[in-house]
């Protein structure tokens, strides 16, 4: 079993940056690929970015267009998101999951453990 503690959310005005963190505790966090999700009222989760175990691999979602990067410290059991130039459609709730895999995962069927999530809201 997996837990996951998202931080790091907050309010900001548009065009600043947060930087999300997500804790793993419960087993080992070896192998797993890690991912951010995020839920904006009255959508569908959707998918934000994703990183292999090694760090070596990553995919972002096409709304991203560079200004999010995802990272991650395994000394640390802990994943990041890096947001930068945020917008208000950035608003919603964003999730960490974790993946008991090599490869990179989209779906959120692809993840197995998710965290309660941290709110992010952008005003303008």
């Amino acid at each position: 079993q997996v837990q996951l503690v998202e931080s790091g959310g907050g309010l900001v005005q548009v065009g600043g940056s947060l930087r999300l963190s997500c804790a793993a505790s419960g087993r080992t966090f070896s192998g797993y690929t890690m991912g951010w999700f995020r839920q904006a009222p009255g959508k569908e989760r959707e998918f934000v970015a994703a990183v292999t175990w090694s760090g070596g691999r990553t995919q972002y979602a096409d709304f991203v267009k560079g200004r999010f990067t995802i990272s991650r410290d395994n000394a640390k059991n802990t994943v990041y998101l890096q947001m930068n130039s945020l917008e208000p459609e950035d608003t919603a709730v964003y999730y960490c999951a974790a993946r008991p895999s090599v490869f990179l995962s989209t779906t959120m069927g692809g993840y197995a453990y998710w965290g309660q999530g941290t709110q992010v809201t952008v005003s303008s």
